[in-house]
């Protein structure tokens, strides 16, 4: 029975609106008796993305919205390997690179956030060749702006992407990549409770995998509104529901129940990772979290050796049906309909098992949380499980409440958390503490309580052990404050204080205390700039100063080996890296600044080319194709862009060297005056060109480059020729140049080069350089 209209609870249904995301949580509250509100008027909010942030500091037990605050630490993409980076940077520090804590967090790719991360990643892609990346827009979802990356030199560096390690090494269903989508629910922020739906769906990408195919989105990407668009598939979009896919593992003879314990203990680790950001903007805006929960659709891929890794973490999961009908599709509308259902009871969305006073005893926080897992439905709860100090040991500190809890769970109340001081400096005026980190740049003075809280803590007293002697302290001249809210207070600052870096945990009692804040971080030393390096470039040399490896990987083509004392005497050339690229100096002059990777060789080959001219001179930067039987003779071919390899590749077989640049002056059109700039390759990667013949060279035909249409006009060389043509000071060729160009290119032999059929392109080479080829070649 329906309650009265007037009298009925309201839903409000927000954000960026769609039926399929709001249709089944409207349907589960009308069911019981609930009806449409506004954003005004609510008990229930469902809001797709986030609101706005006066609508959180309505959260309440009995109003309730399906977000918190910081849930950014998690959804964002950026953010989800920031907050498991710095988890794994603190188990290492608090137990040791080797320990099992850490070798559990090893579930998450390498990622790097553009701009500030492009160095640490071009460094990571020299140290790891083979690697393949996959970029993605740290926010945004649907599959926009995904691709694979083969050079990480390739990512943009504007801000807002992302570069992931890819894992090209995936477990297959039928030779299909796959990722598992679930559905994680953070029912109760403090204390904390998480649960996992059982179903959830592995989602399958719509064309054969295939390592080598990175240019095929429908081999690589699992994302629906990806494959929806591949119209040569059969089954663009293919949802399998996991009792299936467990079903299948199973047949193939794979463990299901350790692959999903594996999973879920990933699933809780990811969440306690960011456990910090929500619990921080929720002190920080006054929120009460009791009202919050957030639903979150967390995609795992699983790799050849049944390895769950986490990928991505996503706010407001889809709710609408994605699969066709005979792809999984009722399955899905099904799981889907029912995990809503299932959230709206365990959420007690009603309020009807409310507690009516605030009681944070062990028992009633028990209470509470059995009460919570008999409405669950199909959710399992991640945590507390059975052994909560099995996690407990992964959270910056837990809260009182986690304490509390955890105590009635485990068969062995754990162990309370022993803490050390962080990076601060202690420092003293008039008997007022207050703490300097330097990490963070500020101070924090400290009242009396919060002074003798940091003391007794740094000696490694144990929280209860504070609260005991601020206990005893504050009985001497009035009454016995109250107990519960002291030990309150000692968790807030300690938990606070861990949060800042300014504590942390230790691992066992006995590291806990430190002998200074000094002997933690050893001094740091000053790692002096590689030697110089030697440079060539035209025939000129110049001193190469650069701290980054990948720079240098890319530039050997060009490096020379000199002895220290002559680098010095060279003209000086720096690589300075800068915020997602380089700047370029040449003799302390800025030429360039935000140059990224791959763009290094071809700008200094346009700088140094160009500083070779003598005066009056342009730089062509084009091709001479000479035979090692006609040294004398050359064929000028424009080449567009900066790969040379092709056409490298098709000379060479032919008995031909391939030299670029040219000097030119209209005064001797003819007669070409040799650069020899080092060839490019994708990436900008240089590479030394072919030796050349030391006499100057006389032009004898110009060829297009990949072309097999009739007889290229004058016109049609000139366009080509005149972008790579240029002045020492950039300038273009005057019009006085393009006429003697124009009619030197009339008079010249001309003709096309076919880029996959060297026997033409042969004959038509023999042809323009009116030279008859020895037989055999």
């Amino acid at each position: 029975m329906t309650m009265p209209s007037s009298r009925a609870p309201r839903y409000w249904l927000g954000g960026k609106r769609a039926d399929e995301q709001d249709r089944f949580f409207r349907e589960a509250l009308e069911a019981r008796g609930w009806v449409a509100g506004d954003a005004e008027h609510w008990q229930a909010g469902w809001f797709t993305g986030m609101p706005d942030p006066e609508q959180f500091r309505k959260l309440s037990p009995t109003c309730k919205l399906n977000h918190l605050p910081g849930n950014n630490a998690l959804t964002l993409k950026s953010r989800l390997y920031q907050s498991l980076a710095t988890l794994r940077d603190r188990m290492e520090e608090r137990f040791g690179s080797q320990s099992s804590q850490v070798a559990r967090l090893d579930f998450f790719p390498r990622a790097y956030l553009m701009p500030d991360d492009y160095h640490a990643l071009q460094d990571a892609a020299l140290a790891d060749p083979g690697q393949c990346w996959i970029l993605k827009p740290a926010n945004a979802s649907k599959g926009k702006g995904i691709r694979l990356l083969e050079d990480a030199a390739d990512a943009p560096r504007q801000s807002n992407w992302l570069v992931q390690e890819y894992l090209d090494d995936p477990h297959t269903i039928r030779g299909h990549k796959y990722v598992l989508r679930l559905y994680v629910l953070l029912a109760s922020l403090a204390p904390l409770r998480l649960y996992v739906y059982r179903q959830g769906f592995a989602k399958l990408a719509s064309g054969l995998y295939d390592r080598d195919d990175k240019a095929n989105p429908y081999s690589h990407l699992t994302n629906p509104d990806i494959n929806a668009r591949n119209t040569d598939a059969e089954v663009p979009v293919e949802f399998i529901d996991l009792d299936r896919y467990r079903a299948w593992l199973r047949e193939q003879g794979h463990d299901d129940e350790a692959l999903f314990e594996r999973l879920h203990d990933r699933l809780t680790l990811t969440v306690i990772a960011a456990l910090d950001s929500f619990r921080q903007r929720c002190a920080d805006d006054g929120i009460d979290s009791r009202g919050g929960y957030e639903l979150l659709g967390i995609d795992c891929l699983i790799d050849a050796n049944l390895k769950p890794w986490i990928l991505e973490c996503n706010l407001s999961p889809s709710l609408g049906v994605c699969a066709g009908p005979d792809s999984g599709g009722p399955a899905e509308e099904a799981i889907k309909r029912r995990l809503v259902e299932d959230l709206v009871a365990l959420v007690d969305i009603d309020g009807r098992e409310t507690p009516g006073a605030s009681d944070d005893s062990p028992q009633a926080l028990r209470d509470d949380a059995q009460r919570e897992l008999s409405r669950a439905g199909d959710f399992l709860r991640l945590y507390p499980g059975s052994a909560p100090a099995d996690h407990l040991a992964f959270f910056t500190l837990p809260g009182l409440l986690d304490w509390r809890l955890a105590s009635t769970f485990d068969a062995q109340v754990p162990a309370e958390p022993y803490l050390q001081r962080g990076d601060v400096t202690e420092l003293i005026d008039n008997d007022r503490l207050a703490l300097y980190a330097p990490h963070r740049g500020g101070l924090l003075s400290l009242n009396d309580s919060a002074a003798l809280i940091w003391l007794l803590a740094g000696e490694g007293e144990t929280p209860s052990g504070i609260v005991a002697h601020l206990h005893q302290a504050s009985q001497v001249d009035q009454p016995a404050p109250d107990r519960n809210a002291l030990e309150r207070h000692v968790w807030q600052c300690l938990e606070a204080w861990c949060r800042q870096g300014l504590l942390r945990q230790a691992p066992t009692h006995d590291s806990a205390p430190l002998a200074s804040p000094e002997r933690d971080h050893p001094t740091r030393t000053h790692t002096p700039p590689p030697a110089p390096i030697g440079l060539s470039i035209a025939g000129r040399s110049w001193a190469l100063h650069t701290r980054s490896l990948p720079a240098r990987e890319r530039l050997v083509g060009a490096l020379t080996a000199w002895e220290p004392g002559q680098v010095a005497t060279l003209p000086q050339l720096e690589l300075i890296q800068e915020t997602g690229g380089y700047r370029l100096m040449i003799d302390a002059d800025l030429v360039a600044s935000h140059l990224g990777l791959a763009e290094l060789g071809p700008r200094l080959i346009d700088e140094l080319g160009r500083r070779a001219l003598a005066e009056g001179q342009l730089m062509i930067d084009a091709a001479l194709l000479v035979h090692r039987d006609a040294p004398e003779a050359a064929i000028l071919v424009p080449v567009a862009g900066d790969d040379w390899q092709p056409l490298l590749a098709m000379a060479e077989p032919l008995g031909y060297c391939l030299i670029r640049g040219i000097a030119w002056h209209r005064q001797g059109p003819s007669q070409a005056s040799v650069l020899a700039l080092p060839l490019t390759l994708p990436g900008g990667r240089l590479i030394t060109p072919s030796a050349y013949p030391s006499c100057d060279l006389r032009i004898t035909g110009v060829a297009t480059w990949d072309d097999d249409t009739a007889r290229p006009t004058p016109l049609a060389l000139l366009a080509a020729l005149l972008p790579a043509a240029r002045h020492a000071d950039t300038s273009p060729p005057d019009g006085h140049d393009v006429a003697v160009l124009l009619e030197w290119l009339t008079a010249l032999p001309r003709f096309s080069l076919p880029g996959d059929s060297p026997e033409p392109a042969r004959a038509r080479l023999e042809n323009g350089t009116h030279h008859a080829l020895p037989s055999g070649n």
